[in-house]
């Protein structure tokens, strides 16, 4: 009875303890590209009036 419980319990460690490493990784990979696009978009969209602000703020030294 002891054994059947035994093969039984690692049998389900087995089957449903799975090593998700590797989906972790793509995960935050996924992240950062994510991030990476955001800052590009908002660099290219605010970048003429963030430019024009520090020109003005320039000349006004």
């Amino acid at each position: 009875m002891v054994t059947q419980f035994h093969t039984l319990v690692s049998y389900l460690q087995a089957r449903f303890n799975t090593d998700e490493r590797g989906a972790a990784l793509v995960e935050y990979a996924l992240l950062v590209a994510l991030i990476a696009v955001v800052c590009i978009i908002a660099l290219t969209t605010l970048g003429g009036g963030i430019r024009d602000k520090f020109t003005e703020v320039n000349n006004s030294l």
